[in-house]
């Protein structure tokens, strides 16, 4: 989820954002990568507590994720989980050959998982520099 690069490890992080698979708990909404993504641009830059204070840097490293992602896939028609499977996710048939074979576009997904968690890396890089 990109918290290695900017060395943070919490399982409950990991946890919470389980259900993001999918679009939103298979619902086919916002791809679940992406929100995972800007997740972890919120753990470099949000704030700890209601009283502390976000850096408002990290508005601009999430449009710089949201405008990356929706490039990687602009081929899709759109970055819903839906525009890029073309799954009906409550569909179970469709749901089980989406996972077990090895044609359906779940290839395409972990394509994107790999080119975004890529553009994230480089992305937190920066960010941790200008920290420093």
């Amino acid at each position: 989820m990109g918290l290695e690069k900017i060395n943070q490890q919490d399982e409950n992080v990991i946890k919470a954002v389980g259900a993001f698979g999918g679009g939103i708990a298979s619902s086919g909404s916002t791809c679940g990568t992406l929100l995972g993504a800007v997740a972890a641009v919120s753990a470099l830059h949000s704030r700890g507590s209601l009283e502390g204070k976000e850096n408002p840097r990290m508005w601009g490293t999430g449009k710089r994720l949201v405008k990356a992602f929706d490039k990687l896939t602009e081929e899709f028609g759109g970055n819903t989980c839906r525009e890029i499977t073309l799954m009906e996710w409550t569909d179970r048939e469709a749901v089980k050959d989406y996972y077990s074979n090895p044609d359906s576009r779940r290839k395409i997904c972990i394509q994107l998982v790999g080119d975004l968690a890529f553009t994230l890396g480089e992305i937190l890089e920066k960010e941790m520099a200008r920290l420093d």
